[in-house]
């Protein structure tokens, strides 16, 4: 196939889109991939058209490879099997919901796990139909609230979903892992650099849940690895190491101290070291437990208060609290919300008045390495007041512990630390490409999936949950895949072959790049032929790489003498090919 420069629908762009705010976005708007058609939705040009439809090749490539069958559902889906699963009202505002001309509820499917769950219900009731696993490639729609970064969080994009159907755990580990394999190799080979970590599965439930991320320092993703063992974790997931319970034998009696003028961490352990000095060594912010409120935003439209107790060194990290609360959502606590609850010494608070057995009836969450018998600073409830040497398990008793503290880098590596090895934690982040979850029974038992085992007893059918974003991965491939000049897009998944470039006026150098072009395209190739008129090379040498096809060629100058310059994008190596031996070379570098 060649299309031509002259007529494809293309126009690229000097300057960066005004709303860009990462490099995929700015290029793919650039090159003339995407265009914006409205907030977080865009349409996909010729080129980027091809991209994504040779993403989606590859995943279609492996999916089926590891025996998985594709079907097609509608993205216009009824409320009643969403209302079954209660997934109607947890989804909350992120669920664009319609009615029909006769009031019916409707929705846009955000993810189609109730579809697939119906679909084998209504069609297989026996153990010999089991397993199967079921895939779709489909348009998504989730009403984001702030979409942003073009195709990377968007209220309208393309997701591969796919959903294993087994008769016990055994088997789903299995089908798990099949689907695991089938992701590496996919991942894989659409050239990405990426890292699997241990995830949460969030509103979407189950078990073992892991995200592939790809490197990129734009990814809203955090995740850490340690620096001795294989363990990586998205943040949301880590699990902090508990200390074990201390004795509080001894340890002298809680005492309530005038803190003037100390409402953050900063300035309690200054006063603190001034005033009440340790003889072992100076006061520091993990003495102190800091206690902070917010306001949970259930899906049903209630508001509740809850407090989470932190050692005073750390911050509350959102996306870990959000991630252990949904579908609630976490809001701020407000001075109107500090007003309906007069008992709160804003800046003051302590366990005093926390938990649901106590004034406020506030539940109180503590992180894990508050442990039993450990000592604390916090505060008293007064306002400039705080307590000294108060003993969990003695002085006060939480309602439960949550991972909310946020992780830093040394912090120490919870695999490690279980098997006695020294490892620490590092950061970096990365982007969402792919989440594999065991889901266990959650939407077989809430639709009522069952089949006839070997003893012709009903049993619930075990499910896994696969997903990989075709669209998004076109935007993490382009952030993976780029240089200051433009795209440098991986053979597996760029428009074309070889971007060839026709150079100058010369009638003679247009005539032998026109039948360079119709060779590669006998040869199987598809070729993005320059072969604009009055177009300057400066211009078209701009827009090939920008465009970011791994092959170009040049017909220039150098045809007169039988030759042709042919680059690599990649690498920015040139080299001039006689004509007699150019098809072979461009050949083998797009087949290997």
């Amino acid at each position: 196939m060649i299309l031509r420069l002259s007529t494809l629908f293309l126009r690229t762009l000097r300057e960066d889109p005004a709303d860009a705010e990462v490099p995929s976005h700015r290029l793919l708007v650039r090159a003339g991939y995407v265009r914006r058609a409205a907030p977080g939705i865009y349409s996909y040009l010729p080129l980027g058209w091809r991209v994504l439809r040779n993403v989606e090749r590859v995943v279609r490539e492996e999916m089926d490879a590891m025996g998985a069958q594709e079907v097609h559902f509608p993205a216009l889906l009824p409320r009643e099997p969403y209302e079954a699963t209660n997934r109607w009202t947890e989804y909350g505002d992120n669920l664009f919901r319609l009615k029909d001309r006769k009031g019916g509820d409707y929705l846009l499917g955000p993810t189609h796990e109730e579809m697939f769950t119906l679909l084998v219900k209504d069609l297989y009731s026996s153990y010999k139909d089991l397993p199967v696993s079921l895939y779709q490639i489909q348009t998504k729609y989730r009403d984001e609230a702030r979409p942003r970064a073009g195709l990377l969080r968007g209220r309208e994009f393309v997701m591969k979903d796919s959903y294993s159907f087994d008769i016990d755990q055994a088997g789903l580990q299995a089908s798990y892992d099949a689907h695991r394999d089938a992701y590496i190799r996919i991942f894989d080979r659409l050239g990405l650099s990426y890292v699997i970590v241990q995830a949460m599965s969030g509103a979407m439930g189950g078990s073992a849940s892991e995200e592939f991320l790809a490197n990129a320092s734009v990814g809203e993703d955090t995740y850490v690895r340690c620096t001795t063992c294989d363990y990586a974790a998205n943040v949301e997931a880590v699990r902090v190491p508990t200390p074990p319970a201390q004795s509080y034998d001894g340890a002298p009696a809680a005492h309530v101290e005038d803190t003037p003028d100390t409402p953050t961490i900063q300035t309690l352990v200054d006063h603190l070291n001034q005033a009440l000095p340790r003889e072992d060594r100076p006061w520091a912010a993990d003495d102190t437990l800091k206690n902070v409120l917010v306001m949970l935003h259930h899906p049903d439209g209630t508001r509740a208060p809850l407090a989470i107790g932190v050692p005073g060194g750390r911050e509350v990290d959102e996306k870990r609290l959000g991630a252990q609360v949904e579908p609630a959502e976490v809001e701020p606590f407000t001075d109107k919300d500090f007003e309906a609850h007069p008992e709160l010494a804003k800046g003051y608070i302590g366990p005093g008045v926390l938990g649901e057995d106590n004034k406020s009836g506030i539940r109180f969450l503590v992180d894990p390495r508050v442990v039993e018998g450990s000592r604390w600073v916090t505060g008293a409830d007064e306002s400039g007041r705080h307590v000294v040497d108060l003993v969990a398990g003695r002085d006060f008793t939480a309602d439960g512990t949550i991972e909310a503290a946020e992780v830093r880098p040394g912090d120490t590596c919870p695999a490690c630390e279980e098997a006695g090895r020294d490892g620490v934690l590092e950061s970096a982040r990365g982007i969402e490409v792919g989440h594999i979850f065991q889901l266990g029974k959650k939407y077989a038992e809430a639709l009522d999936l069952k089949v006839l085992d070997e003893n012709g007893k009903l049993v619930t059918v075990t499910m896994g949950s696969y997903g990989i974003g075709p669209s998004r991965l076109v935007a993490s491939i382009a952030e993976n895949s780029h240089d200051d000049l433009g795209l440098v897009w991986p053979r597996e998944v760029s428009p074309a072959d070889v971007h060839l470039v026709a150079t100058g006026k010369d009638a003679a150098v247009f005539e032998a790049a026109e039948e360079l072009a119709r060779e590669l395209e006998q040869q199987g190739l598809t070729v993005l032929f320059d072969d604009r008129p009055k177009v300057s090379p400066g211009v078209k040498f701009k827009d090939a790489e920008l465009i970011g096809v791994p092959t170009i060629v040049v017909a220039g100058r150098g045809v007169a003498d039988g030759v042709f310059e042919v680059k690599d994008r990649a690498t920015g190596e040139r080299a001039d090919v006689p004509r007699a031996d150019v098809v072979a070379q461009v050949v083998q570098a797009v087949r290997g």
